[in-house]
């Protein structure tokens, strides 16, 4: 069975004016069930992640910080998003539903986070609506379980996961792989294990061909046990930041191809949803239920 977390908090943590990119993480569960894709029974509740357990990738003073409300003016701006306790609840919960789908993706060979793939979250910072680096974070977690080996993180957001990619310039364990918009966001970017910074305008035939190119040579080079799979929706050619060509259908394209090759390799994938900033939410919603119907297809 395909599990899938999900809290009601993913889609309210934030003030009226500031709701409209949260509104996806209730409409996509929304339309999964109206549609019969998934019933009550795949969706799961987390808990918040323990301190203790973000210790092994955050820094202590951050984390104290997020709890006091103690960051600065300037970093709340580096964020996005107004401070409260409740977005650090959220945060927290995200982390907790990707480790939580770790075990399941063991068992299933996929699971899935409805939120989550907070990229741009460093060891000491929150940036780019993110403040906890939740792949990074389960990616630790199952180091230091001793449930994973060698771990494969691919990032196919259209904005490179800066915060993953610092995080683990030091960890030879943990391959970091962002496939990206060259001239996004960050405009300053770190160092993954491999980056592919993609063109304005590239399409369908390009983008597929270039990851399914990376893809393959990947697997075997990197040999991992383990796969996060972080499947952004600002790649379609709607999206208002992404700058990039590729259609609803290639989008789905792009998942099908990642979850062939993990079923192939026989590699458990957690997926969480990342970003989509595309005018019509139900295009963005639609774009990300594509990524739970591919899904159901490559169980164990």
């Amino acid at each position: 069975m395909l599990r899938i977390a999900y809290d009601p908090i993913y889609a309210h943590p934030l003030p009226e004016g500031h709701r409209f990119p949260m509104l996806k993480y209730e409409l996509i569960p929304g339309q999964l069930l109206h549609e019969g894709s998934i019933t009550p029974d795949h969706l799961f509740a987390p808990t918040p992640c323990p301190d203790e357990v973000i210790l092994w990738t955050h820094d202590a003073q951050y984390l104290h910080d997020l709890h006091a409300l103690a960051l600065s003016p300037q970093h709340i701006r580096r964020i996005g998003f107004p401070l409260s306790a409740q977005l650090v609840q959220r945060e927290l919960i995200i982390t907790q539903g990707t480790i939580s789908c770790c075990h399941y993706a063991l068992q299933h060979g996929i699971a899935m986070n409805v939120a989550g793939g907070t990229h741009h979250a460093f060891a000491n910072r929150g940036e780019g609506f993110c403040l906890l680096n939740d792949l990074a974070v389960a990616a630790n977690y199952l180091l230091r379980q001793g449930l994973a080996r060698q771990i494969l993180i691919i990032d196919l957001d259209v904005h490179q996961g800066n915060g993953t990619a610092s995080l683990f310039a030091h960890e030879p364990r943990v391959f970091t792989f962002s496939m990206h918009g060259g001239h996004h966001y960050p405009f300053v970017k770190e160092k993954s294990d491999l980056d592919v910074p993609l063109a304005d305008g590239t399409d369908d035939d390009t983008y597929l061909a270039l990851l399914h190119t990376h893809l393959q040579q990947l697997l075997p080079q990197v040999a991992p046990d383990f796969v996060f799979f972080l499947s952004g929706v600002d790649i379609l050619d709607t999206d208002k930041f992404g700058k990039l060509q590729v259609s609803l259908q290639g989008c789905r394209q792009r998942d099908r191809l990642v979850f062939e090759t993990c079923h192939r390799y026989r590699l458990p994938c957690v997926v969480a949803m990342g970003g989509g900033y595309s005018p019509d939410v139900r295009r963005i919603t639609e774009a990300h239920c594509n990524t739970f119907r591919e899904a159901q297809q490559w169980l164990w």
